[in-house]
């Protein structure tokens, strides 16, 4: 926001050096950019936050140094000497989409005189529009009135609208406008536009349409006054690429308050500048609801809490009143009630109050040594357990990653983890990022390892702990579960173990098993779901570069992917480590090679051998396996180990091969299997 020294003085008398009182305005919050000579004006840029939208107009700078510097405020009266013809006997407006334009007000001048504006409004657009080209009285004085008061308007050549009514409607399907810039858009059914009684005639809240524009031929204008919702222009502006001044305003929310006084203001120019007379009564669709906002209750021991300092009450008391907050009630030594104004909308809570205090006495009163009585929150076991995947997976030597939660369409066909969910999209764009909401993160993770390999970098290893999208119901925490996801260049069994190292971390006593996948994206073979516990929880698999759309994104490198959720670490999480005896007797390990049949899984055969070993299994690992020379056709042999302790003594030979022999026996009668010779 760019505003002119010369421009404030009109309000509020400025004594001060520029940079000083700039400085000011620093120290409070609007921060200062850069003071820029502009001929015998000075434009001071400021970056507004979004929540201060009552700063993006000289009459709220100006309110904010008149508090800062306890100077007397002025502001223009826009007064009007209406003729006794109603706005209604010419025009009307009908309201079609009021959850998109709450409330339209127009006004009619006739009798106008378009010409050049006068030289100090193009000093002052030209100081705070760096480039600015002036362009006739009419559309000079919508320009100037919206970077006074911070609310957008237009104006309409009233002889060019059909049916000389305004309709505020929906954009019907296919729709087109060429806007002022003399760019022709291509409008959607999303979109909130102003029309005649035949075409649109204006993008709400974004930019005009070249048809009903002023020209030095126009003799009566119908100025429009307007609130549209913040979402809609913004969705309308993003979608077009169509950014304003007026969109960057009604995106952070107008003071409705104050649309009768920007109206008239606007129109008591248009009479001085271009002459004319103005019709009685505008037209007005929607109701301004009266400001009544929620009562704030500042408790004055509060502020010594928060700040460190202590600030009497009445002095308190004086910046807020300043501030336009009256105090509603009695003042107590202990509180006090007050009412937000409706330009402040974002003062809703206590310590919005106690900011507020705070910048206009001045944060630089707030000793850096002065002890606050704060103390940091114990940290959930939803944080604890999400550190401590983070700490495993960086320890494995993974990077963390932070992706977009949108994708294209092209995207999600890269990776398909369950077809039975609903495709989430938004009817708006995100731009390059797409509109897709993902119900996985492994097309966002392949995405960025390809774009990784394409810098030169072949061995990115990355994870990413996030939300997806499987529903839209946010009140049931299932539709948005968190998760986690890696994309690496190492083997299956390698990230298997990453996983089973997770795992371990969060809870050593829980079971993780893998079971084959019909994973289209997999290399047969190497894909597989993860069960936690007996439940299903994620999937693993090598990526099959060749397989339909996964092709595409032109993979250099091999790449295993995995994503399960992070839920049930959380309710089994065990975060503090429970002391056990070591053992006083040694393991003995014992490693078969069986044969068996094609169809036989790792985890029914892991089953047999834990049910026949007997009481002296403390574990069994797989090795390998192998299919092909010397092995028949639909058989593959499994080598797995087999670790044996007894508590309290050490195990004989005769004692192990007993176990050996019961565990052959089991595989053979249950499976079929065969000790390889």
């Amino acid at each position: 926001m760019i505003v002119s020294r010369q421009w404030l003085q009109e309000y509020i008398p400025l004594d001060l050096p520029v940079e000083e009182w700039a400085d000011r305005l620093t120290m409070s919050g609007c921060n200062l950019e850069s003071i820029e000579p502009a001929g015998e004006d000075f434009a001071v840029d400021l970056e507004i936050t979004s929540n201060r939208a009552d700063c993006l107009g000289h009459l709220g700078i100006a309110r904010e140094l008149s508090v800062l510097l306890d100077a007397p405020m002025s502001r223009p009266g826009a007064m009007l000497e209406p003729i006794t013809d109603l706005t209604e006997t010419v025009t009307s407006v009908e309201l079609q989409c009021p959850e998109l334009c709450p409330q339209y007000m127009a006004r009619v001048v006739r009798g106008i005189k378009v010409g050049p504006s006068p030289a100090w409004m193009i000093e002052r657009l030209q100081t705070v529009f760096p480039g600015y080209k002036p362009i006739n009285n009419i559309v000079d004085i919508t320009n100037y009135v919206m970077m006074e008061c911070g609310q957008p308007l237009h104006a309409f050549d009233f002889a060019k609208l059909a049916g000389s009514k305004i309709v505020v409607r929906k954009a019907k399907t296919g729709e087109k406008l060429k806007a002022i810039n003399h760019v022709e858009y291509t409008l959607t059914p999303d979109m909130c536009v102003i029309a005649d009684a035949e075409n649109p005639v204006a993008i709400a809240g974004v930019m005009g349409g070249a048809d009903t524009e002023i020209t030095e031929s126009t003799t009566t204008v119908l100025i429009e006054t307007a609130n549209f919702t913040p979402l809609s222009v913004r969705n309308a502006a993003r979608t077009l690429k169509l950014h304003s001044p007026s969109s960057y305003r009604f995106e952070r929310q107008i003071d409705i308050q104050q649309l009768d006084w920007a109206s008239r203001r606007c129109c008591e120019l248009i009479l001085q500048l271009a002459g004319g007379e103005v019709l009685d009564e505008p037209v007005v669709e929607g109701d301004v609801p009266d400001w009544n906002p929620e009562l704030i209750t500042l408790r004055f021991a509060r502020i010594e809490q928060v700040l460190g300092i202590k600030i009497p009450a009445d002095e308190c008391v004086r910046i807020l009143t300043s501030l336009g907050l009256p105090v509603m009630g009695k003042v107590t030594g202990e509180s006090a009630k007050f009412r937000p104004p409706s330009w402040r909308r974002d003062l809703t809570r206590e310590i919005d109050l106690i900011e507020e205090i705070a910048r206009i006495h001045g944060y630089d009163k707030i000793p850096e040594d002065r002890p606050i009585p704060v103390v940091s929150g114990r940290r959930s076991t939803a944080e604890r357990v999400r550190e401590r995947v983070e700490n495993v997976l960086l320890a494995a030597g993974f990077n963390e990653a932070l992706t977009f939660s949108f994708v294209t369409e092209e995207q999600t066909k890269t990776f398909v983890r369950d077809t039975s969910l609903p495709d989430l999209a938004l009817s708006q764009t995100a731009g390059e990022f797409g509109n897709r909401a993902r119900t996985t993160m492994i097309p966002s993770l392949l995405t960025a390892r390809r774009e990784n390999e394409r810098q030169g970098n072949m061995t990115a290893d990355l994870f990413e702990i996030a939300r997806v999208f499987l529903g839209t119901d946010p009140s049931k925490p299932e539709t948005q579960p968190l998760r986690v996801a890696l994309i690496t260049g190492r083997s299956f069994f390698e990230v298997k173990g990453v996983i089973e190292a997770v795992v371990r971390a969060i809870n050593p006593a829980l079971t993780l098993t893998a079971a084959p996948s019909s994973i289209a994206q997999f290399t047969p073979g190497r894909g597989a779901e993860l069960s936690l516990g007996g439940k299903l929880w994620g999937v693993l698999g090598e990526v099959d570069r060749s397989a339909a759309h996964v092709k595409d994104l032109k993979l250099r490198e091999p790449a295993t992917i995995a994503e399960f959720d992070l839920q049930p670490l959380i309710e089994n999480a065990v975060l503090v480590a429970q002391a056990q005896s070591l053992p006083e007797h040694p393991a003995v390990t014992r490693d078969l090679n069986l044969v068996l049949d094609d169809a036989v899984t790792w985890s029914s055969l892991e089953a047999t051998v834990k049910g026949a070993a007997g009481p002296h299994l403390e574990g069994v690992r797989f090795v390998d396996q192998y299919r092909g020379k010397h092995i028949p056709a639909g058989k593959k042999s499994y080598v797995f180990s087999m670790a044996l302790r007894a508590a309290d003594r050490t195990l004989t030979s005769e004692e192990i091969d007993a176990v050996q022999a019961s565990v052959l026996k089991a595989c053979e009668t249950t499976h079929g299997a065969a000790l390889r010779g």
